[in-house]
């Protein structure tokens, strides 16, 4: 079995990875060419636990090869992205350019697997490029749609033990597509159509986020009610049918924070809760924000003069280094704006890089250093770092609770 996975980013590299450790032969191709060129001499362009030494046990093997450009398989993975645009409309013109560069290499019999998040019917649409482009494949293709379901930070064993959702375009596409991934996925798996998966991948990061909405709107009642919000939550989740999330300063990453406008820009009329959910969420970033201003400027009229500022964690959640739609780069951002008198250190332990943009220090330095202490993201070492009562600390994600 050859296999051409197209895109090798956060989803497409780990789940080539584990697909050539299993045995199967993987070209992995992408247009950037460091990250081919990284790929091949067996350096993982992603921080996941166990990823580096599978990969290098993969490239070490020819399992996997990485390159430019597609070739000839038995199976072809599309892993791109799908932002959304300016409108909060979904965008899935790297999906269907992905499909243009293997439709000259199709092969009756091959399979034809969408992994990318896409709105309701893209697996169809894509169905019918094919068969516009190739008319002689119809009915001869195997044809479906596999949501992914990883966190980053435990991408590795939740790529292999996580169960699958398969949508065919027909019960032989599903099962030719669960035949494939249960060479790699130890998880079980649930074949449906194409719809179904799709709308099932949507529906899950949805929920997800009119659950964060519900935490992050109840801290800032809290806030205006002089209740602590994390000992409220602690309390109402003995209950044991209550589960309330810790609230965070936003909602980030390229799923939760972008998959509902994918459900909202299809179906207006019908998602009024799920819009509500956006709206709560973003203004808890805005709500921060404004904390941390009002924070500076009362820290200046007491002292008579302007405090310096560590804002701790740029990636959307902790522990990893995905800075994707990350709340905490729009806080940091606006903040950075402020007057030069206002020194603001910026601290995130899990870039290896310096980041293209903010300045990075040590955070025990930064935390030294700084008036005002803001935690933007719960990383594992800002846990460490003392509770103190000689600085202003604005906890917005939990790291003390």
């Amino acid at each position: 079995m050859k296999a051409c996975f197209i895109g090798l980013g956060y989803i497409g590299l780990p789940t080539a990875i584990l697909a050539a450790n299993r045995g199967i032969e993987i070209v992995g191709v992408d247009l950037n060419p460091s990250i081919v060129k990284q790929t091949n001499s067996g350096k993982s362009h992603i921080v996941e636990a166990g990823l580096q030494d599978l990969l290098h046990n993969a490239v070490c093997s020819q399992k996997l090869i990485a390159r430019e450009v597609p070739v000839k398989a038995d199976a072809f993975f599309i892993f791109v992205p799908t932002p959304i645009n300016t409108q909060k409309m979904p965008d899935i013109s790297f999906v269907e350019a992905a499909t243009r560069s293997v439709i000259p290499l199709l092969e009756p019999g091959n399979l034809y697997v969408i992994e990318s998040t896409v709105p309701v019917g893209t697996t169809e649409q894509m169905a019918d490029l094919i068969y516009r482009e190739r008319p002689e494949l119809r009915d001869k293709l195997y044809i479906a749609y596999c949501p992914e379901r990883m966190i980053p930070g435990n991408a590795v064993y939740e790529l292999t033990h996580n169960d699958r959702v398969i949508g065919g375009i027909n019960e032989a596409s599903a099962a030719r597509a669960a035949q494939f991934y249960s060479k790699f996925v130890d998880g079980e798996l649930h074949t449906t159509n194409t719809r179904t998966a799709e709308m099932c991948k949507l529906v899950e990061n949805s929920f997800r986020d009119v659950q964060i909405a519900f935490a992050n709107e109840l801290s800032i009642i809290c806030e205006n009610a002089d209740i602590d919000a994390s000992k409220l939550i602690s309390l109402a989740n003995l209950h044991p049918r209550v589960n309330i999330l810790t609230p965070g300063c936003g909602v980030g990453g390229h799923c939760i924070a972008v998959d509902p406008y994918f459900l909202i820009s299809k179906f207006p009329e019908g998602t009024p809760l799920i819009q509500q959910a956006r709206r709560v969420n973003t203004r808890k970033t805005q709500w921060c924000i404004k904390k941390i201003k009002n924070s500076i400027n009362d820290f200046e009229l007491k002292y008579k003069h302007r405090p310096k500022v560590a804002m701790m964690g740029l990636a959307f959640k902790p522990d990893i280094d995905d800075l994707r739609e990350s709340p905490a780069i729009d806080i940091v951002s606006e903040i950075m704006k402020l007057s030069n008198n206002t020194e603001i250190m910026i601290s995130e332990p899990n870039l290896i890089q310096q980041h293209q943009i903010f300045n990075l220090i040590d955070y025990n330095e930064s935390f030294r250093k700084a008036d005002i202490v803001v935690f933007l993201v719960a990383h594992t070492p800002f846990k460490n770092l003392p509770n103190v009562t000689d600085k202003v600390i604005l906890d917005f994600c939990g790291v003390y609770n």
